[in-house]
C-alpha cells in the first residue's frame, strides 16, 4: 500500500517531535541538550502539523484542520519568544496574533454551522476557539507591551510549547480511530490493542506532560532568578 508524501511526513513529524519535546522537557533548561531538543521539536512539529492539516483539507475535516493550525500557531510563537531579544517585536508577532484571531473566527463559523450541537466536533470547537481567543489575546498584551521579558517570556514559551505537545500526544496516544494517519495506516490498532487500551496505559505519556508542564511553569513563576537576573532566564 502507497502512502503519500504528506502522510509520511506527518507520521515521521509527530513520532520525532514527541521524542524531541519529551526530552526537551526532562533535560536541564538553557543547556545545550534542551536547545538542540527543541529545535528538532520546532521543526518536527510543524512538519506534522502542517502536513496533517493539509491532509485534513483534502479530505474535510474541520477539526482536524484548525488542530493543525492552532499547532502550528502554538510552536512558532513559542520558538518566536525565545528567538526575539527581550523586549523586541516585529511584523511576525501581529501575523501570528492575526492566526490565532483567525483560527478562533474560524471555530466560531463552525460552531455555529454544526449539525449536532454538543458533539464531539462542537466540544473540539470550542475548547480550540476559547484557546485561540485567550492566546491571541497573550499576544495583543505583549504587543502592546513592546515585547515580554524575565518570567513572563519564559513561562509563554513555555505553556505554548507543552501545549504544542500535549495536543500531538492526545492525538496520537487517545486519538479516535477515524483520525485520517490512524484510519489509513491502522497504526493505534498495531500498537494499542483493545486489551492494552482497556488498561488506560496510553494515557500514561499525556499525563506525564501534563504533569511536568505545570511543574516548569510553577517553578519558573517561583524562581526569583528569572525576576530578578535576565541572563539566567533560561537557566531554569
Amino acid at each position: 500500500m502507497a502512502y503519500s508524501p504528506f502522510l509520511i511526513l506527518h507520521i515521521c513529524g509527530g513520532i520525532l517531535g514527541f521524542f524531541s519535546g519529551s526530552a526537551a522537557l526532562l533535560v536541564r533548561k538553557g543547556s545545550r541538550l534542551h536547545r538542540l531538543t527543541g529545535d528538532v521539536f520546532v521543526w518536527s512539529m510543524l512538519s506534522m502539523a502542517v502536513s496533517g492539516g493539509f491532509l485534513a483539507l483534502m479530505k474535510f475535516q474541520r477539526v482536524n484542520v484548525i488542530a493543525g493550525a492552532f499547532t502550528s500557531y502554538l510552536v512558532a510563537t513559542a520558538w518566536l519568544t525565545v528567538a526575539r531579544k527581550r523586549q523586541w517585536t516585529g511584523l511576525a508577532e501581529i501575523g501570528l496574533l492575526l492566526t490565532a484571531l483567525a483560527v478562533g473566527c474560524t471555530c466560531l463559523l463552525f460552531l455555529w454551522g454544526a449539525k449536532r450541537p454538543g458533539g464531539g466536533a462542537s466540544a473540539a470547537f470550542v475548547i480550540f476557539g476559547t484557546a485561540a481567543f485567550l492566546s491571541a489575546s497573550g499576544d495583543l498584551r505583549m504587543l502592546l507591551r513592546g515585547g515580554i521579558s524575565g518570567a513572563r517570556r519564559l513561562v509563554r514559551h513555555l505553556w505554548r510549547m507543552n501545549v504544542a505537545l500535549l495536543i500531538a500526544a492526545v492525538s496520537f496516544f487517545l486519538g479516535r480511530a477515524s483520525d485520517p494517519v490512524l484510519r489509513q495506516t491502522g497504526l493505534r490498532a498495531r500498537l494499542f490493542p483493545e486489551s492494552i487500551r482497556q488498561t488506560g496505559l496510553p494515557a500514561v505519556p499525556v499525563l506525564l506532560i501534563l504533569v511536568l508542564t505545570v511543574f516548569w511553569l510553577f517553578r519558573v513563576r517561583l524562581s526569583k532568578a528569572h525576576k530578578h537576573s535576565p541572563q539566567k532566564e533560561l537557566a531554569a
